[in-house]
């Protein structure tokens, strides 16, 4: 089976966008692409509808159609499918992505609350799905550049976020993969904190441990990626262990990154959170696409 990236489209600015960043990354992984559209079913249609089941079966169809069309004239080397199906959006984007490399999809603008970008649907499908998600924002068409600007001469790092006391190998993989791809460097960020044995603030009190911890830090680091340097040699890496939470560090690198790569560890229950305050944050917050990447 030919496995492909995935996008979900709806007709909004944020799919479109999507579409478009999911097309780009079809081409550099050699797959097809292929795009979902999604109806939910109709509890109730007023007697003096305007539109019979025939019209709005009609009108969901071109919204695949359409984004397809556009995509194949940009991009007329790669193979586009279509697919229109009915039900819940994030149980039949799980179920699509079942035969996914990534799925992509595209998140809303500024909700009520400013800065918060992701809606129900995405925060449900990212919680579900078994293969890495892109959430792409509508103002960030192309590889982290504001809709309309020029793309950087020397492509934009991509940003990938490692806890050390349990380092994800399909994380790290993805982040190395993306940044080859790209021809990018890689920028890992381990955010660290002290330990609360040495007490509330044992930096304040003494600086010299500040320089103790934030070295043994730093060597961890590099050790959890000399092994993934050796397979990727060609993947410049900036590895970074800074004081304080790894969220704010991701979000403040992702002004200038072309894409921030988060994990999620895959949890059996069926109910608390799924996707971590790191990732979460991230995903709300990013001014880059976010790969966000299951593992465990």
């Amino acid at each position: 089976m030919v496995r492909t990236v995935t996008v979900g489209v709806d007709g909004s600015a944020e799919s479109l966008a999507a579409a478009d960043w999911a097309a780009r990354e079809a081409a550099r992984r050699g797959v097809p692409l292929r795009l979902v559209h999604v109806r939910e079913p109709d509890p109730f249609t007023p007697p003096d509808s305007f539109a019979d089941p025939e019209t709005r079966q009609h009108w969901a169809q071109r919204i695949p159609r359409e984004a397809a069309n556009d995509l194949a004239r940009r991009h007329p080397e790669l193979e586009i499918t279509t697919d229109q199906l009915t039900g819940r959006p994030p149980e039949v984007l799980t179920a699509v992505a079942e035969q996914a490399e990534v799925l992509v999809i595209g998140t809303r603008g500024l909700g009520p609350v400013a800065g918060f970008l992701v809606g129900s649907v995405g925060l449900a499908t990212v919680a579900r799905v078994k293969c890495p998600v892109v959430l792409v924002r509508a103002e960030t068409s192309k590889e982290g550049e504001p809709e309309g600007a020029e793309p950087p001469a020397t492509p934009r790092d991509v940003v990938m976020g490692l806890e050390l006391y349990r380092p994800a190998d399909e994380l790290i993989e993805f982040g190395f993969d993306a940044a080859a791809r790209r021809g990018a460097a890689l920028r890992v960020i381990h955010g660290w904190n002290p330990p609360l044995v040495y007490g509330v603030d044992p930096i304040a009190v003494d600086p010299r441990l500040a320089t103790d911890l934030a070295q043994e830090s730093s060597r961890n680091l590099n050790e959890a990626l000399s092994h993934w340097r050796e397979k990727y040699p060609d993947v410049e890496v900036k590895a970074q262990a800074v004081v304080g939470r790894a969220a704010r560090h991701l979000t403040e690198a992702s002004e200038d990154a072309s894409l921030v790569v988060v994990g999620r560890r895959i949890r059996r229950s069926p109910i608390g959170f799924h996707t971590g305050p790191v990732a979460h944050a991230v995903m709300h917050h990013s001014k880059a696409p976010v790969a966000v990447v299951p593992f465990g």
